[in-house]
């Protein structure tokens, strides 16, 4: 079931997402050559208690973490245990926080020092196909229309996105209807219209869309180990197109 949020539901979720926002916009700053990711899982935690939030993964499903970290090859759900960033990396950042009854959701990749060009066009490929789903998630278009755009502007420039993992709808809950495909046909799946709330997340490979689950059980690792990289704003449905509530200040 697909929930409509009020405007004053919508403003609830703004907040949320601007607490998000503000800690992902921190933990961006931390990142340099030889900082240890466990670093961000512990700022992420003190920033979270301090804007009086919850972080929206610890417990959830079992997720042992407050973020997801997710370097290089991993495509989402790295979990921030002992691990040095090195020259050249890039992380993938995906934070969520409960506030006031409402969640906000967002991810971010970050270069690490100094980055090939194969990384750095990745990032821009993956952050720009975010901004062409945005665009098309508008009153009166469907779902596929969204997945499409992702979907052909990533390909356009001879990566993969993601198939095993979507974006979703959010607001009370993390994970609400309808789910959001980086894939898809357009004039195809749900209506979208005024009100509904989305976290779309397109998640893009330098290599093949296939996967790996770790034996942590959580880690998604691209299948031939490509580079990965994952972006992700929440947005709400308006009258002229989607508003982004995960804006950085």
């Amino acid at each position: 079931m697909i929930y409509i949020k009020s405007e004053q539901e919508i403003e609830k979720m703004k907040r949320a997402n601007k607490l998000v926002m503000e800690i992902l916009s921190t933990l961006k700053n931390m990142v340099i050559p030889g900082l240890n990711i466990e670093k961000l899982e512990k700022k992420a935690l003190y920033l979270s208690e301090k804007g009086e939030g919850i972080p929206a993964f610890k417990g959830y499903n079992g997720y042992p973490s407050a973020l997801c970290v997710s370097i290089n090859e991993v495509i989402i759900h790295g979990i921030p245990e002992l691990r040095i960033l090195k020259e050249g990396d890039i992380v993938g950042i995906d934070f969520g926080i409960l506030l006031d009854g409402f969640y906000g959701d967002a991810a971010i990749t970050v270069p690490v020092g100094k980055v090939d060009n194969l990384g750095m066009k990745l990032i821009e490929v993956t952050e720009q196909a975010l901004y062409e789903g945005i665009q098309r998630a508008t009153s009166g278009n469907r779902i596929g229309d969204v997945s499409y755009a992702i979907q052909s502007f990533v390909e356009k420039h001879e990566f993969s996105v993601i198939r095993e993992f979507t974006g979703h709808g959010i607001g009370k809950e993390l994970h609400e209807d309808p789910l959001i495909p980086n894939y898809g046909k357009p004039g195809t799946g749900v209506v979208i219209e005024k009100g509904m709330t989305f976290a779309l997340e397109p998640m893009v490979a330098a290599g093949g869309f296939e996967v790996d689950i770790l034996s942590d059980g959580w880690t998604a690792v691209t299948k031939d180990r490509s580079l990965s990289a994952h972006f992700e704003h929440t947005i709400a449905i308006g009258e002229e197109g989607a508003e982004i509530l995960s804006q950085f200040s």
